[in-house]
């Protein structure tokens, strides 16, 4: 075998011992949700503008 069929081989091998990566499970906020927030954000640094 040459060396880059070695090297490939060894990388095979490594891959197929890893195991499968866990599913992510947390709650993902809403597009609106971030949209609101984005928009907030924009008020609040808008020069002029006082609170």
């Amino acid at each position: 075998m040459d060396s880059i069929e070695t090297a490939f081989t060894a990388l095979s091998h490594r891959m197929t011992r890893l195991s499968a990566p866990a599913p992510i499970t947390s709650v993902q906020p809403s597009l609106s949700s971030l949209i609101d927030r984005v928009n907030a954000a924009k008020q609040h640094y808008q020069p002029g503008l006082r609170r």
